[in-house]
């Protein structure tokens, strides 16, 4: 007997838009768990009050599950929240529906209980839902206590509770179908599409929240699952792609059987993709491998070219590690993004200006400066913070202070040693270089945020396709 509809919203309306992966993923799992599954995807809604009235109109869900992917655009430049968007796409849903709203995605889970209170919400998952979700499901269906699934956030009379979560076996999960989005239109009008060969991330950078929403250990996938998905894209016409991980080669040995497999099955010559990586371990007979499997960009997070503030921002890589990885990079042709974290604790003017000098002579085909790191509860830099004394106070803030001590506003380290013009000083030391993206609205194809980019939305629709880092490039080279 078939189990009642669940359905799964998307909240997340950037333009251009981004494939919303979890859903997808998130649908496998349901439906083979029995659920009947729809997805109302609001990336695509000319109005997302009207859209979701008019589903709601039609029948009764025995529950709305919304994925939240950012809670801002990360930029210090224009401090944009995506919170108030979220509370008024839940407050339209609860408004239509007797059903539960349940919230999750990567940006619910890294403040899971300040978005609950913030919406007005009752429930939701934090970390992986393929598990958790059926889970909870079957139980409301059910009529069964479940306030034990793995995961689940809940009010309680003193407050919010958060069960801790239970993270796959990813080696043991069948490859997604992927089904339950359309990933030709996100290929069509978001430039490609993605898919993640593991989660998880062992680092210690003092301000990532990967960590916090996928754990601390690597679980990786099978490279045949990877593979077999990536066929199934293939067959919907997707052929470009962007991998989720938070580092591709770590560990280097799946990143090389992860390519071993792709090439060995003869999609090397049939796909384009980008990924994220650390500048170590990275070396050349990885990069002829991914060559091989189809990789033509990379973007390395490399956040300095200071090594006192590669060692302060908790990166266990040196200066040294970036120059040897932009020269295994052109050796085989494949084009390199260095994205920088500037602004943090200790940061300097001379800092920042070797920094710069040393992307300049380094030269990978694109730098992305960003200054100001964004503070995030549950972070070593958000200890630190704390620690420096009350927000109000501290000169190294910038961002929204009054009544945001759970960090869920944008809020930026910014080190006052670097005087009250930084952004400015920043733009003398790049200068007119094209290599520099800034996170400026009047950057034009230099503008380096991608919310709401109408220079990369009209390149898209003309036919272009890559990361959008890699299409700012061309169309700042004249390429295609």
């Amino acid at each position: 007997m078939s189990k009642q509809t669940v359905l799964l919203v998307n909240s997340n309306l950037m333009q251009p838009p981004v494939a919303p992966l979890a859903l997808d993923y998130l649908a496998d799992a349901l439906e083979r768990t029995g659920f009947e599954v729809e997805v109302l995807d609001l990336c695509f809604a000319p109005d997302f009050e009207t859209a979701i009235k008019a589903r709601l109109a039609r029948s009764e869900a025995l529950a709305v599950a919304v994925t939240f992917r950012n809670i801002d655009d990360s930029s210090f430049a224009t401090k944009r929240s995506f919170l108030p968007l979220l509370k008024g796409i839940v407050d339209c849903i609860r408004a239509g529906t007797q059903a539960p709203v349940i919230l999750g995605g990567v940006g619910f889970s890294v403040l899971p209980e300040a978005i609950l209170s913030f919406c007005g919400a009752d429930l939701g998952i934090w970390g992986e839902g393929e598990r958790s979700l059926p889970l909870l499901l079957g139980k409301m269906e059910q009529g069964e206590e479940f306030l034990d699934v793995p995961g689940l956030v809940y009010r309680a009379r003193d407050g919010f509770r958060r069960n801790a979560p239970q993270f796959l076996d990813l080696a043991s999960v069948p490859a997604p179908r992927r089904v339950f989005i359309d990933n030709l239109r996100y290929l069509r009008e978001g430039g490609m599409n993605c898919l993640e060969t593991k989660r998880g991330c062992p680092k210690g950078c003092i301000y990532c929240i990967d960590p916090l929403s996928k754990g601390r250990t690597v679980r990786l996938r099978s490279p045949a699952s990877v593979a077999d998905e990536i066929e199934a894209l293939l067959a919907q016409g997707v052929d470009c792609f962007h991998l989720c991980d938070s580092e591709f080669n770590i560990p280097a040995p799946h990143a090389r059987g992860v390519c071993a497999e792709i090439a060995g099955r003869g999609l090397g010559d049939r796909i384009r993709w980008y990924t994220y990586a650390s500048p170590a371990p990275f070396s050349r007979e990885l990069g002829s491998l991914m060559k091989r499997a189809g990789c033509v960009g990379i973007n390395f997070g490399v956040d300095s070219g200071c090594d006192d503030m590669l060692a302060t921002l908790g990166r266990d890589f040196r200066v040294e590690d970036v120059r040897r990885t932009a020269a295994i990079c052109r050796q085989e042709g494949l084009v390199c993004m260095y994205d920088l974290l500037l602004g943090g604790p200790g940061e300097t003017r001379e800092s920042l200006r070797r920094t710069v000098e040393v992307m300049k002579e380094i030269s990978p085909d694109r730098v992305g400066a960003s200054l100001g790191v964004r503070v995030y509860d549950g972070t070593a830099l958000a200890d630190m913070v704390r620690r420096e004394g009350p927000l109000a106070g501290n000169r190294n803030l910038h961002g929204f202070i009054k009544g945001n001590g759970d960090f869920a506003l944008p809020l930026f380290y910014i080190s006052d040693r670097l005087g009250d013009d930084a952004a400015a000083y920043l733009s003398e030391l790049v200068g007119n270089d094209e290599r520099f993206f800034l996170h400026n609205p009047d950057a034009g194809d230099r503008n380096y945020n991608y919310d709401d980019n109408m220079v990369l939305v009209n390149a898209i629709n003309d036919g272009y396709r890559g990361a959008f880092w890699d299409i700012l490039r061309r169309l700042s080279e004249g390429q295609r």
